[in-house]
């Protein structure tokens, strides 16, 4: 037969667990890159000021081209050699700034670049040289900016430079000042502002300033980044694997130790991590607690099994002892005494199996059952009533008292409640002799009951010969049985006062047996001394906590 578990997973030096917190922060981290790197707003508060500061320019430029190169009322005009003159004296201390020019035709009157011989330079390529791990890492990020600059999502279309050079001179030709973006001959991006020459009311020209340099501001800006980036990595690499130690690691260990339980290995090879004050820590113990648990029941199963088969053993030996000896006896007494004797073994085989099912029922119903709300005072009455409604002339009765300001209602399984005071008067009624009586009492418990709850007390009193003193803790075990004087041998099967036990233990209670004498008045020395066994059932109100 082949087996239906679970393949062994081979483990793994890095878990998937490990890779997910990884992942995690680090997404997180790339979102963050991903704003400062592409989506900031750096660039467009950068274009805001060139455009201020380019307008400044502009507009000191077209000032004093409006006092020195224009004249004529009350048409004035624009002395094209004065301008230039004007124009070739200028110092710009915005050497990346480039000035022009304008006629009211739009045609170029002056240009910046060529007045003062200025020179459009391509560099060279560097001769390549080693480069050192920063370095590396700078280009691969440079690299990766780019990539994601040209990505559709982030990429500027050419459509959104809607203006040229001309279109914008034709605006300020009309008395405004024009300022935005647009894309030079190369393709490159230019920031541009062109404000009109007027003198009074009349446009003469337009000087437009424009520069190209707002792309390199904010490569050397995220370069500066670099750094930061590089640290904000390193961090979130330790981070993951700080939490890897702390977190994936003890519960593939916690992973490994149940795999290796279920395999059959010794509950004692938890990981020692229950001593840790966090969630982990609280995992581990509920898990340590649950293996032993297990394990318990695991032993009360084993240990289970060899009482139930020795008790099953003695009545199946006498029936077979019995039906060997059967044909061989011929005296019809002696036959109808071995009848007898099957009979009875047969009727004791019958109640060990019925109440050996019953107990092996309990924990598992007892572990599916809710607490649920048990009018405790109304269950008592209605067991006492049931014996009197069947108690005969000769039956022993069964007397109830409550005493005062005891709560009526308790947590548990109403069921299994009934059956543990069923038993236990009906054991008392077994041992009591002929004209005593059960007396059943419900009282409060001790001050802080199971738990540190309020608990009540059920007692339950017989007036037999008691319990022999060695014998108190015995009464619970499993098939222990005590006979009353009289009563026929297999008529108790031993359970009922463990199954009493194993339902008291599984409501957070407990149950225990003692001996009860009355002591001899002074005046009536006399009179016998009663004694008998008091049973005590100790339940918590409410087991739900």
């Amino acid at each position: 037969m082949t087996s239906s578990a679970p393949s062994r997973r081979r483990p793994r030096v890095w878990s998937r667990l490990s890779a997910q917190i990884l992942l995690a922060n680090l997404a997180g981290l790339l979102v963050l890159l991903a704003g400062v790197l592409v989506l900031d707003q750096m660039r467009e508060g950068l274009i805001e000021a060139r455009i201020a500061n380019l307008r400044s320019q502009a507009e000191l430029i077209a000032g004093v081209l409006e006092e020195a190169a224009t004249y004529g009322e009350p048409a004035p005009t624009l002395d094209v050699p004065r301008a230039r003159s004007v124009m070739s004296g200028l110092y710009l201390s915005d050497e990346a700034a480039r000035v022009r020019l304008f006629d009211t035709k739009g045609a170029l009157i002056a240009d910046s670049a060529i007045l003062l011989d200025k020179v459009r330079v391509e560099p060279l390529q560097p001769v390549p040289q080693p480069q050192g791990v920063r370095e590396r890492i700078e280009t691969q990020i440079a690299q990766a900016i780019d990539m994601v600059r040209n990505a559709p999502p982030f990429k500027r279309k050419i459509s959104e430079y809607t203006r040229t050079t001309q279109e914008e001179v034709s605006l300020a030709l009309l008395g405004e000042v024009v300022a935005g973006e647009r894309l030079g001959r190369n393709g490159e991006q230019l920031v541009s502002v062109s404000v009109p020459v007027q003198r009074v009311v009349a446009v003469l020209g337009v000087v437009t300033v424009e520069s190209g340099d707002v792309d390199d501001i904010i490569a050397a800006e995220r370069r500066a980044l670099v750094p930061f980036i590089l640290v904000a990595v390193l961090v979130t690499v330790l981070s993951s694997a700080l939490l890897t130690v702390l977190i994936a690691r003890p519960i593939r260990k916690l992973a490994r130790a149940a795999e290796h339980i279920r395999r059959g290995g010794p509950h004692r090879t938890m990981p020692g991590l229950s001593r840790r004050r966090d969630e982990i820590g609280d995992l581990s113990q509920a898990f340590e607690a649950m293996t032993a648990t297990l394990y318990d029941r695991l032993g009360a199963i084993e240990s289970f099994a060899a009482d139930v088969a020795h008790e099953i053993k003695n009545p199946l030996t006498s029936i077979q002892s019995a039906i060997e000896t059967l044909p061989a006896v011929q005296n019809p007494a002696q036959r109808e005494k071995l009848l007898k004797i099957l009979q009875n073994d047969v009727q004791r085989l019958n109640r060990l199996i019925t109440d050996i099912s019953a107990s092996s029922r309990f924990d598992a119903d007892l572990a599916r059952t809710r607490a649920e709300p048990v009018n405790l005072l109304l269950m008592l009455k209605s067991i006492v009533d049931s014996y009197e409604q069947k108690g005969t002339g000769t039956s022993v009765p069964v007397k109830l008292d409550i005493a005062a300001n005891v709560p009526e209602i308790i947590y548990g399984a109403e069921g299994a409640l009934a059956r543990v005071f069923q038993n236990l008067i009906d054991n008392a009624r077994t041992f009591s002799p002929k004209g005593a009586a059960v007396h059943v009492w419900l009282k409060l418990g001790s001050a802080s009951g199971t738990d540190g709850l309020g608990a009540i007390r059920v007692i339950v009193e017989d007036e037999g010969p008691g319990i022999p003193p060695g014998s108190l803790e015995n009464i619970f075990e499993r098939f222990y049985t005590d006979r009353p004087v009289g009563e026929h041998f297999g008529s108790h099967s031993g359970l009922g006062l463990a199954i009493a036990r194993q339902i008291c233990t599984a409501h957070k209670g407990r149950i225990w047996a003692e001996n009860k004498a009355e002591e001899k008045k002074e005046d009536a020395a006399e009179q016998p001394v009663k004694t008998g066994a008091r049973f005590i059932v100790e339940l918590p109100v409410d087991m739900r906590t």
